[in-house]
């Protein structure tokens, strides 16, 4: 093993030991109980499987079948999880096949960011990962299951899944991916008409043509953001069946993977060959090898929140300087938008998630663990290709497109954030400018539309933060900002807010903790003051006298509370989030 990641791995197996033990205590004395046949009331039966046919009945009650749980995040809205809608049936059907049952134990929500980007809905959108992970634990909460698969590919819904998975830690269990959508008109190309757009070079009309050439079918958009990030990490740490989550919907080979995903529960299942629990699984190797995973690919920023919360699920406490120590010793192996030209279907076909692996664990960088697939991580990656398929894509650890991962931890007397540097330019890494300081994205965007931004700048957007107004995306930004930096102007986003997994060339330090609504020190910058964001050095300062500095009068929050858009109803989410390097937990 690389010595940083040994190093990494044991500091957080010696910082988590005792939420682990107990964590793991908890999941022993669930397994130690009997049967649900044999345990539960025979009214609690009686209910539980009063809608299945007789046969089933029998197989339940007489014959003690192994019954699965299906939980779904299943929506037409949502085109990464319509394909999902012919699931349960395809999954029914093969579980008769193997003599076990299945039943949808319950449906999550599951909001598309992508319609949701830049209006009042995206503030719910960080927390519908709670309200995810709680209504998993609903569904599970029927107590009748030997296992249970997870329907969900998208960003807040898969760590939603995951964590209230984790919740039931002595249940085996499956995520079943439901695949990308073909290529459309090109990421770049779709980037480039969105900057025309917001130049005032081309109409709405052009606009929603371009758009609606990227995103056309069912299936995950094809840039390498939150969702498909979601999948390289679930690849990582052994909960899918090996290769599975970049194949197409409505494919032959994409059906026999999801009737793969229920011979893998019952495989794993307490009368399976491998019992293997999500909550002996998920260990802190396994949690270093999904960071890991998203270093080597210029992952989605969003997953320095998520997956601290996941791994807290596991009673496993993480930070950023877990990620950023790790960083400095991972190469970049992928260019896949916004880090580069490619598409996850072209992704795919040089190598994909398991030609990662392959590489991954070949140099030492990630943990060979058990996972769902007999033979753990390796056996899965030794199926991909000895070599990439593309280099302008993937490319070996000897032979990397950058030494490092692609993501950063900054941090001065502005407070701690992280930078996604993979898709910056080299002369972009490090911006030091005067500030110009706004209360929301519609105050900034009003600012460029009249001409006034045209300037070396640092555009600190405040107030964005989980107890704030719920941290949504700012991803409409992208635009104006990348046509600020196209025109030769020093730009830089300085947030307590989140971009979109798809940020790119624009430097940005997000998820600035703490947040200016708690007193962070953002709440003390002034239009005029110098700040400067150096990537090398790791640092986010306002290059302000001390005195001065420390004797500031924060600015006052927005005296309105967010409504309308049912976000009156998230107020108690907003209240208890911790901070963005705590995962913003409701629940803790």
């Amino acid at each position: 093993m690389h010595a940083v990641v040994t190093r990494v791995t044991e500091r957080i197996a010696q910082r988590s030991r005792d939420s682990r033990a107990a964590y793991l205590a908890g999941v022993d004395t669930m397994l130690a109980r009997a049967a649900p046949q044999e345990r539960m009331g025979c009214a609690n039966l009686a209910h539980a499987y009063a809608a299945l046919p007789g046969a089933e009945k029998i197989k339940l009650m007489a014959e003690r079948a192994p019954n699965i749980a299906i939980v779904t995040a299943y929506n037409d809205m949502l085109s990464a999880h319509q394909p999902y809608h012919a699931y349960p049936d395809l999954l029914r059907d093969e579980a008769a096949r193997c003599g076990a049952t299945v039943q949808v134990a319950g449906g999550v929500p599951a909001m598309c960011d992508g319609v949701t980007q830049g209006t009042p809905g995206m503030e719910l959108s960080l927390f519908s990962r709670d309200v995810i992970a709680m209504g998993t634990a609903v569904a599970l909460a029927h107590d009748v299951f030997d296992g249970a698969l997870l329907l969900g590919v998208c960003d807040k819904i898969v760590p939603g899944l995951l964590i209230g998975a984790l919740h039931y830690g002595h249940l085996p269990c499956v995520f079943v991916p439901a695949g990308p959508m073909r290529s459309g008109l090109s990421n770049r190309e779709k980037a480039k008409v969105r900057e025309l757009h917001a130049q005032g070079l081309v109409g709405r009309a052009e606009l929603l043509q371009a758009e609606s050439a990227a995103y056309h079918s069912p299936g995950t958009c094809t840039f390498y953001g939150t969702a498909n990030s979601n999948q390289m990490l679930l690849e990582a740490m052994g909960l899918v069946v090996p290769g599975a989550v970049f194949v197409h919907p409505d494919t032959p080979e994409r059906e026999q993977l999801t009737r793969a995903a229920l011979r893998t529960v019952l495989d794993i299942g307490r009368r399976g060959a491998r019992f293997t629990p999500i909550g002996r699984l998920v260990d802190a190797r396994c949690i270093v090898n999904a960071m890991v995973a998203l270093l080597a690919t210029g992952g989605s920023t969003n997953h320095l929140i998520h997956w601290v919360a996941v791994a807290r699920s596991a009673g496993i406490v993480i930070d950023w300087t877990d990620f950023d120590e790790l960083s400095s010793a991972v190469p970049l192996l992928a260019r896949v938008y916004p880090n580069g030209e490619a598409d996850v279907n072209q992704f795919q076909a040089a190598g994909g998630p398991l030609w990662v692996l392959r590489e991954l664990l070949a140099a030492g960088l990630m943990h060979d663990l058990p996972s769902v697939h007999p033979g753990g991580l390796s056996a899965g990656a030794r199926t991909a290709a000895a070599e990439s398929g593309d280099e302008a894509v993937l490319r070996p650890v000897r032979r990397p497109f950058a030494p490092t991962g692609g993501l950063r931890l900054l941090q001065g007397n502005l407070g701690r954030a992280v930078i996604k540097v993979s898709a910056v330019p080299e002369d972009c890494l490090v911006v030091q400018a005067p500030a110009r300081v706004f209360a929301s994205q519609e105050e900034l965007l009003a600012a460029f539309g009249a001409g006034g931004l045209r300037e070396d700048m640092v555009a600190v957007l405040r107030f964005q933060g989980p107890r704030a107004n719920g941290m949504p995306e700012l991803h409409k930004l992208t635009p104006a900002l990348s046509v600020l930096q196209d025109q030769g102007y020093r730009v830089a986003l300085v947030t307590d807010g989140r971009m979109s997994g798809a940020s790119g060339k624009v430097p940005a330090a997000i998820h600035v903790t703490p947040e200016a609504l708690e007193g962070g020190p953002l709440a003390r910058v002034r239009d005029g003051d110098l700040l400067r964001i150096d990537t090398h050095a790791g640092t986010l300062d306002a290059l302000v006298d001390a005195a001065q500095w420390q004797h500031r009068v924060p600015a006052p929050p927005p005296q309105v509370p967010p409504r309308g858009f049912g976000r009156e109803l998230f107020a108690n989410f907003r209240r208890n989030a911790a901070g963005a390097e705590q995962g913003a937990c409701t629940w803790l």
